[in-house]
């Protein structure tokens, strides 16, 4: 699995941007919002049950990632047929204001690492990587346990500042002084 301080892989793939079909599909690469701090999600499967939880969790606080030079993009192995599908049958996915990335070759859940072994689904993987590409943030939790968007937000934060940020540390908290 990709850690920290290693370089995002080159990626080129469909993304669903709205629900409507004319307008719906476009590419993201990995050059895409460049200079630009990404979050990147992966989950297992569409049409499931804990996966629209965490996507639409990440979809309500899209505007703070956004506030934070930060850009957003789920990825799972379907097709970007079947996110468009999903989208425009799930109310809490409508909206969505980020990208849906289609890795349904899973050339880039296996280029991170977090394919499932059994499954051959990705992981509920989390990346956040720096302006220049660089991976700075980790978290994997198995098919059946979601995550916290939340958490990620509090960690770009931390991230942003530079500093030494104590344990629960949050925006505007001290951060340590190095004595």
């Amino acid at each position: 699995m990709l850690t920290i301080g290693a370089k995002l892989p080159a990626f080129d793939l469909w993304a669903v941007v709205s629900v409507d079909p004319v307008k719906a599909f476009i590419r993201i690469t990995n050059e895409s919002d460049a200079g630009k701090w990404r979050i990147i999600f992966f989950w297992p499967k569409d049409f499931t049950f804990i996966c629209p939880t965490e996507i639409a969790a990440f979809g309500k606080i899209n505007g703070d990632f956004a506030g934070r030079d930060a850009v957003v993009y789920g990825v799972s192995t379907d097709s970007e047929y079947v996110h468009l599908a999903w989208r425009q049958n799930h109310s809490d996915l409508v909206d969505l204001p980020f990208p849906m990335l289609s890795d349904i070759k899973r050339e880039l859940s296996a280029a991170f690492g977090i394919l499932h072994p059994e499954e051959g689904v990705a992981l509920r993987a989390t990346f956040i990587a720096d302006p220049e590409g660089i991976i700075r943030f980790v978290s994997v939790n198995d098919l059946n346990v979601g995550r916290n968007p939340q958490e990620t937000l509090r960690v770009l934060d931390a991230l942003q500042t530079g500093a030494l940020c104590p344990c629960n540390w949050q925006k505007g908290d001290d951060v340590l002084k190095a004595a």
